[in-house]
């Protein structure tokens, strides 16, 4: 057994304990309570408190024990790309790249931007970021589709209400347990001098690389790191996630065909709405679930969703869930 896998069984275990011990000692304070017989007494209130403890950590764990797929313990590859719009698509894509930032910073994850290619003068035309953590797949998987935002537009000198559409792709970060094989026959690879900002060095020697396996024409573009040698090992990173991803959609497509219950594989569906203008509300379609705050949400606030998608997929419909 790994000793990946044994720390997170025994976080598991001391999760299980920490919820045994919480219980343990709201039976107690309940038994206190019975004795002084008032619902106000002290030993009431450390009940509930108990309690509610309680609830939090087993709902912690339940959540958990929804990240079980074969690929949610590993690490994510996130890849935003902004829709037809021109600058306001582009600033869509923008804002959800700070979101995702913001969101994996509060988690404690490590996160590093692999390519990002600037946008007509506002936002960005793509962005691919290696995100390092406990479940962050699992976590993250919740986000893959299109992002929409209605809002009055900064860009618009009538100030119209804009909608901007961006897609999000979420791959699982392949570890050395998961055999993927590339021949280098099949890989085109072209270096060049890198586009965005990145100081002197970058720009002027070709250390930005782009690998197109020609096989499935696939094209992965990492810029982001001074040398060629380092933005080599990461497109690979990127290529192994990206060729994984498409043999596992694959099988599933091929188990679909099988079911008579088929269901429609949600790549690419819309999943949720982020309205700035006339109202202020951001809503999962998938979930029903809405937040008002909206600039919370912006700034990264996104675990309701995640949670409740995450949730709902043990009600029936994981079976339309990509693992």
């Amino acid at each position: 057994m790994a000793l990946k896998e044994q720390e997170q069984i025994r976080a598991q275990l001391s999760g299980y304990k920490m919820l045994r011990d919480k219980l343990d000692e709201a039976r107690v304070f309940l038994q206190m309570a019975e004795e002084e017989n008032g619902e106000d007494s002290e030993a009431a209130r450390e009940t509930a408190s108990a309690l509610d403890a309680s609830r939090t950590e087993l709902e912690r764990q339940e959540l958990r024990l929804m990240l079980s797929g074969e690929y949610d313990r590993l690490g994510a590859i996130l890849s935003i790309h902004p829709g037809a719009g021109g600058q306001e698509a582009q600033d869509w894509a923008e804002m959800l790249l700070r979101l995702y930032l913001r969101w994996a910073e509060r988690r404690g994850f490590k996160t590093e931007i692999a390519d990002l290619q600037p946008g007509d003068g506002a936002g960005i035309k793509s962005a691919t970021v290696t995100v390092e953590g406990d479940f962050a797949y699992g976590y993250l998987r919740a986000e893959a589709g299109i992002h929409r935002l209605v809002r009055i537009s900064p860009y618009d000198s009538n100030a119209r209400r804009h909608t901007s559409f961006a897609s999000v792709f979420v791959f699982p970060e392949v570890d050395d347990t998961i055999e993927i094989v590339i021949n280098p026959a099949d890989l085109r690879i072209d270096t060049f001098r890198a586009s965005g900002a990145g100081g002197q060095h970058v720009n002027k020697t070709d250390s930005a690389v782009r690998f197109t396996h020609l096989p499935t024409n696939i094209v992965v573009t990492c810029q982001n790191e001074r040398s060629q040698h380092k933005n080599r090992a990461m497109a690979m990173k990127i290529l192994r996630a990206r060729l994984f991803e498409l043999e596992q959609r694959k099988k599933k497509e091929e188990l679909e065909k099988f079911s008579k219950d088929k269901k429609e594989i949600a790549w690419g569906s819309q999943i949720r709405s982020y309205v700035l203008q006339p109202y202020q509300m951001v809503k999962d379609h998938r979930t029903g679930v809405e937040v008002g705050n909206t600039s919370a949400v912006l700034d990264g606030a996104i675990d309701e969703f995640i949670q409740a998608y995450l949730m709902g997929v043990r009600k029936g419909d994981a079976d339309s869930v990509p693992n």
